[in-house]
């Protein structure tokens, strides 16, 4: 699996733009892929050193519209961690 299939999106909300200046940030990733995975990855398409990494699973929710009703699709996220010496990633950095 290459580094694209595993980092599917980065998750941009108030919470988790908190969390940049202790250089953690929070992606939307694969339901198969592994901790180490994720880390190689994080790596390997923004070139800086992961220090550790974090992974939930969130849960589908109940919608409704109407009368009718289903749930959201369920997905695993993400927090990384990057080590004191490297360096931000860039595209968050323009999100401030």
């Amino acid at each position: 699996m290459s580094a694209q299939d595993i980092i599917i999106r980065p998750i941009i909300t108030e919470k988790t733009m908190e969390g940049n200046s202790e250089k953690k940030y929070t992606f939307e990733v694969n339901k198969s892929s592994s901790k180490i995975d994720i880390a190689r990855a994080v790596e390997e398409l923004f070139d800086v050193k992961v220090s550790k990494v974090n992974t939930l699973h969130v849960r589908g929710r109940m919608r409704r519209q109407g009368r009718n009703q289903g749930y959201t699709r369920s997905w695993k996220k993400a927090v990384v961690t990057l080590t004191q010496d490297s360096k931000t990633i860039e595209f968050f950095e323009s999100m401030v």
